[in-house]
C-alpha cells in the first residue's frame, strides 16, 4: 500500500488543499488574508489559498513525525531567518496563531485529535484521508511511468 510519504510532497499537499477546501469545517478566518505568517517574513502570503495549503502541510508534517507534535515544533519547522538589515540573519520561529487556529479547525473535521500535555496526532480518519490522497497520485504516477505499477499493489 501507498503511504503520504512515498509520494511527492508537492503533490500530496496540493491535492489535499483542494479536498481541504471542500471541507466546512476549515475556513480562513478573516484576518487570514491581510497577517504574516512570521515575523521573519516581509509580507503576507500571495496565494488567497494559503490558509489550506498550510493546513494539508501541517496534516502531511504530523502523518511524517508520527507522535504527537506541539504547536512549538511546527511553529519551529515553519519558521525562517530574518533578514536584519546589516545585522546577521536569526532564525524566527513561525506564526502560533495561525498553526493554533489551523489545528482547532482540523480538529473540528475529526482529522487530527489533541492529546493533553503532549500535543496532537492523526486520528484514523485523517491517516486514511493522507494514505488514500497518496494511493490516488500514484495511480496517476503509474499512468505516465509504468515502472510506478509494482508499488501500487498491495
Amino acid at each position: 500500500m501507498v503511504t503520504a510519504l512515498e509520494v511527492p510532497a508537492n503533490l500530496l499537499i496540493e491535492r489535499l488543499a483542494e479536498k481541504l477546501k471542500r471541507n466546512p469545517h476549515i475556513k480562513p478566518p478573516a484576518w487570514a488574508y491581510y497577517v504574516k505568517t512570521g515575523v521573519h517574513k516581509e509580507r503576507p502570503p500571495e496565494n488567497p489559498d494559503w490558509w489550506y495549503y498550510r493546513a494539508a502541510s501541517i496534516l502531511r508534517k504530523l502523518y511524517k513525525y508520527g507522535r504527537p507534535v506541539g504547536i512549538e515544533r511546527l511553529r519551529t519547522a515553519y519558521g525562517g531567518r530574518m533578514n536584519r538589515g546589516v545585522a546577521p540573519e536569526h532564525f524566527y520561529k513561525a506564526s502560533g496563531s495561525v498553526i493554533r487556529k489551523i489545528l482547532q479547525q482540523l480538529e473540528r473535521a475529526g482529522l487530527v485529535r489533541k492529546l493533553p500535555r503532549r500535543g496532537r496526532v492523526l486520528t484514523p480518519r485523517g491517516r486514511s484521508l493522507l494514505d488514500n490522497t497518496a494511493y490516488e497520485i500514484m495511480k496517476e504516477l503509474a499512468e505516465r511511468m509504468p515502472e510506478l505499477k509494482k508499488y501500487l499493489s498491495a
